[in-house]
């Protein structure tokens, strides 16, 4: 990997870093019970800090694409991670996510025409098993409701992934515009539901706002523009590798802020996890057979073809 790739990497990796502390968050400084007032307030202020920065709004058929890139990213991955890390622990959830690079594998065969090589199949399933080892306990509560809405999430991200290697962004417009809108448009959706299912929102304490300051700030805004700007420049495949660092940073936190030691099969899993990220960078190859893709708006072709 040559040096300005590896440092997109290293910058589009802080964004599932510091979703790595979402759970430790929820769980210690915001609401209980109020998945959707959680997710509407994570999305709305970061997404409209990002529009003041940005000063743009989609034009043609971007409302539409930032609409669903919204709903899949922001206004449904959201609260369905909310209520799983109310009803999973930590471990469950993080392993759950750890499939990602495999969905993604699958749904860029058909979308963006690329065929997940040997090396990227088996490193996902590496990684799988790495944040097993790593993070998941014996004797882990399984809640089946929690099980479905992270499995759910998990897809419409990876899709979203894909979609937004697909899609890019229009000419003119940065990730930060971008990243303001699916925000926004998650929003829409967020905003009025939580209204709707969970009514007027509770009287916030210091530590719930320092909680949504966190998540909204850095979390968020500053995340998700990292994201997808590692989607853009890296590819769909090698950034959604990228996300096997969030166990990996919730497990070294507890050994720094807890004191807490790694077992001989904790080292093996954390070995294998970022190994598997590691490998996981290398470009995918375009289906030798596969009808090319539609041209997306600007030059987003695989990263082995540029």
């Amino acid at each position: 990997m040559d040096r300005k790739r590896a440092g997109i990497a290293v910058t589009a990796a802080l964004a599932p870093a510091a979703w790595g502390t979402t759970y430790l968050v929820t769980t210690q400084l915001l609401p209980e019970g109020r998945p959707l007032l959680l997710a509407a307030l994570r999305a709305l202020p970061a997404g409209l800090l990002l529009l003041l920065i940005g000063r743009k709004l989609p034009k043609g058929r971007w409302w539409g694409r930032a609409a669903v890139l919204g709903m899949l990213n922001i206004g449904l991955f959201f609260p369905l991670t909310f209520v799983g890390a109310y009803r999973l622990p930590g471990g469950v959830a993080a392993t759950i996510g750890a499939i990602q690079p495999l969905l993604v594998a699958g749904f860029s065969i058909g979308v963006l025409r690329v065929r997940p090589g040997r090396r990227a199949l088996i490193a996902g399933l590496a990684g799988v098993g790495g944040v097993a080892l790593l993070v998941l306990k014996s004797g882990a509560e399984l809640d089946g409701v929690g099980i479905a809405a992270m499995v759910t999430a998990i897809g419409l991200m990876a899709m979203g992934t894909v979609l937004t290697r697909r899609w890019g962004r229009p000419d003119g417009a940065t990730m930060v515009d971008l990243t303001a809108w699916q925000l926004l448009a998650g929003s829409v959706f967020l905003v009025p539901l939580a209204a709707l299912v969970e009514g007027a929102p509770p009287a916030l304490s210091a530590s719930n706002l320092a909680g949504f300051a966190y998540l909204g700030l850095f979390s968020t805004a500053l995340g998700y523009v990292l994201w997808f700007r590692g989607i853009d420049r890296l590819g769909a495949g090698p950034a959604s590798f990228l996300g096997l660092i969030n166990p990996v940073v919730g497990t070294v936190g507890g050994l720094v802020v807890l004191g807490q030691t790694l077992t001989p099969w904790q080292v093996l899993g954390l070995v294998l996890a970022l190994g598997a990220m590691l490998v996981g960078q290398a470009p995918a190859r375009r289906g030798a057979t596969a009808s090319p893709a539609p041209a997306p708006t600007r030059d987003l072709a695989p990263a082995a073809t540029r």
